[in-house]
């Protein structure tokens, strides 16, 4: 189930601030529901938000996929030493090993 911040995003299609802009709040049961809309449109229903659950799922899936890849990417300091010891073919090989690894497609 995804994230009603990001059915939330979705729905509205930006970015939205959730110190100000919308306030969610769960009381310790787990259910995170709108606590303060402050946004120029109106608020979504349920059903509205329901409606783009799968968008929300595809995208947590493919963030999941990039923090995977950045986790295991070769870290700045690797990156500028290939370039420096003039290295990139290497360092394309190692970078192609982690998209192989944790592809989109599977997203």
């Amino acid at each position: 189930m995804a994230q009603l911040s990001n059915k939330i995003e979705i729905y509205l299609d930006r970015k939205i601030d959730f110190t100000k802009d919308v306030i969610l709040q769960d009381d310790g049961d787990g259910v995170v529901y709108i606590r303060e809309w402050n946004v120029e449109e109106v608020q979504p229903t349920d059903e509205q938000l329901d409606a783009v659950e799968s968008q929300a799922n595809d995208m947590e899936a493919l963030n999941q996929v990039y923090a995977n890849r950045k986790a295991e990417y070769p870290s700045i300091e690797e990156c500028v030493h290939a370039i420096l010891d003039d290295d990139l073919e290497n360092l394309q090989i190692l970078r192609q090993v982690v998209k192989e690894k944790f592809p989109k497609e599977n997203a």
